[in-house]
């Protein structure tokens, strides 16, 4: 794989394993990521420097993982334009995710976050959209991913 196109943010080391899913995912269409660890509310000017960086590091899109209040999507995408796809994660006691789910998608206007499902459908997801968002400048992502959409109808 060549130089990562994907960041994966997720809060907390507890967290990783499920965002392996989307790391499998991306993987599998040979898009190369980099996971990094950091809170909006434990590290927040880590978070506030790697997304102000994001985009001359090379990076074109953002996931971020994020439980709870899942600030963390909102706080990238206050930082960057990049395209930020926030994935809600049922690691609070509150209704299997949905406070996640609202914490994800309740941005203002002019600040967006793409959301998907929570938990493993969601990891995944987050990966096909990246690659669909990705595929729009690069051809061999949108031959793989088009591969794989064909594929998966079979």
């Amino acid at each position: 794989m060549s130089t990562p196109l994907v960041a994966i943010l997720m809060g907390s080391k507890n967290d990783a394993a499920l965002m392996e899913p989307t790391e499998q995912a991306l993987a599998g269409l040979g898009i190369a990521s980099e996971t990094h660890v950091m809170s909006a509310h434990r590290t927040p000017d880590k978070v506030r420097d790697f997304a102000r960086a994001a985009l001359d590091s090379g990076f074109e899109v953002i996931i971020c993982a994020a439980g709870g209040a899942a600030h963390l999507p909102g706080a990238v995408a206050a930082q960057t334009t990049l395209p930020v796809i926030g994935v809600p994660l049922a690691t609070s006691d509150v209704a299997g995710g949905q406070d996640a789910i609202y914490g994800v998608l309740q941005m203002p206007p002019g600040v967006p976050v793409a959301g998907v499902a929570v938990g493993a459908w969601g990891a995944r997801n987050a990966a096909f959209l990246a690659a669909a968002i990705l595929s729009l400048g690069h051809d061999d992502i949108r031959a793989a991913y088009a591969a794989f959409r064909e594929k998966q109808s079979r």
